[in-house]
């Protein structure tokens, strides 16, 4: 049944790449995956295999990536990725060997793919199981690790019809998850090869606060004087719909908004709607370069609009307040990078599937809203109280501090 789905899917895919951009450079890729092994990869190497989906699966292994090859150098290191979110962004990552596309889980591309680069170790990030590579890697005595994975009691494993399926945990040498309920949940189907090391996420972020740029304009921006102000990271509209208008009756505070999607169109939309709120806005592009007219434009500024990639883990440095969209569409991003910087982190309802969301609320170094008036109920009570603002910003970090280290487990029992 599971591989007529994939030739299914296969079919659906192939039809839609020809409508799709997204679509299309996936299935280009997939298709010249084992033409660039064989090409790339060298006969007398020894190679440890990465899977990521996407970019968020891959800033995961990052950090098990890059370690790895401090301590490992005798190996190369293989990077996959499903996604063209992950692969066209992260194709010239310096940290791998060979970047290329996972071909669909087909039994002939799965033999083909392996037959090319023979990898020696597997780790596979978070979610990823494929039933013909992982059967195959099983077959052929490959030490297979599923890292920082999650496990939740509606997953197709663990329901009545998904019992044959869920063979595949069987090929997995070791998993290391992130939380007592995947455990608990692998184990009342038999899986007792498990432990519990959190996510590897927290390594890399800590190793972003380290590497962070210091931003003088941003820095001048946000601590001119003693008025607050609040980051908002991967902001989309309905976000927007529920916290602008505290800041349209708070025009002492002050905001550094990074849009999600960064286009001309929608930065210059969010700063029409920001003007007619009377908000005094500037482009960080406009004053990246100094000099006197930006130093004049940041200081007459109230609000900010991070209109590049790349900044926003850095920016969070210079916040008092963090916000952390998605949440009231796709889901929340990553409220982890905010919270490594000692500030408290605001997000909206659709974060349930998000363990450290669901930490954070609960240590009370985070805060959920569902609308504007529950925001505006939660930053009443942050600016209002600086020791309390103080408070749940240093329970966000030490949250983060105290579940690094996954890193150093997963490779030491993986080298062992």
């Amino acid at each position: 049944m599971y591989n007529l789905i994939i030739y299914i899917y296969l079919l659906g895919v192939a039809v839609y790449s020809l409508f799709n951009k997204k679509v299309r450079k996936m299935w280009r890729g997939e298709r010249e995956a084992v033409k660039t092994l064989r090409e790339k990869a060298d006969p007398t190497a020894r190679y440890v295999w990465f899977h990521a989906a996407s970019l968020g699966e891959f800033e995961q292994g990052r950090p098990l990536m890059e370690q790895m090859r401090r301590e490992h150098p005798e190996y190369k290191i293989l990077l996959t990725f499903f996604s063209p979110s992950g692969y066209e962004v992260r194709k010239d990552y310096d940290g791998a060997d060979i970047i290329c596309y996972l071909p669909l889980d087909t039994i002939f591309n799965a033999r083909r793919f392996l037959r090319a680069i023979k990898p020696e170790i597997a780790f596979f990030i978070k979610y990823e199981f494929w039933y013909n590579y992982l059967h195959i890697l099983k077959h052929r005595n490959v030490p297979v690790y599923s890292v920082s994975s999650i496990f939740r009691e509606k997953q197709v494993f663990f329901r009545w019809y998904g019992r044959q399926y869920g063979h595949v945990l069987n090929c997995f040498t070791h998993f290391f998850v992130q939380n007592e309920i995947s455990k608990e949940l692998l184990g009342k189907i038999g899986i007792r090869n498990v432990t519990i090391t959190g996510d590897t996420r927290f390594d890399r972020v800590l190793q972003i606060q380290q590497a962070a740029k210091q931003l003088p304009m941003i820095e001048q921006f946000a601590r001119r004087d003693d008025s607050l102000t609040m980051v908002v990271g991967s902001s989309w509209e309905p976000d927007e719909d529920v916290y602008l208008p505290y800041f349209q009756q708070h025009d002492s505070l002050r905001m550094i908004i990074a849009p999600h999607v960064v286009s001309d169109e929608r930065v210059a939309k969010l700063t029409s709607r920001l003007e007619q709120m009377g908000r005094k806005v500037v482009r960080y592009t406009e004053i990246a370069e100094g000099g006197d007219t930006a130093k004049d434009s940041v200081m007459s500024a109230d609000t900010m609009i991070i209109d590049c990639y790349g900044l926003l883990s850095s920016i969070y440095q210079y916040a008092d307040i963090t916000y952390v969209g998605g949440g009231f569409g796709v889901g929340i991003h990553n409220v982890v990078e905010a919270a490594v910087w000692s500030k408290p982190v605001i997000f909206g309802p659709n974060n349930k599937r998000f363990q450290e969301a669901q930490d954070l609320l609960r240590l009370n170094g985070g805060f959920e809203v569902c609308c504007k008036n529950s925001f505006a109920s939660v930053m009443d009570k942050l600016c209002s109280d600086r020791e309390y603002l103080k408070e749940t910003g240093e329970t966000a970090h030490k949250y983060v501090k105290d579940l690094s280290g996954a890193t150093d487990k997963i490779l030491k029992a993986a080298f062992a």
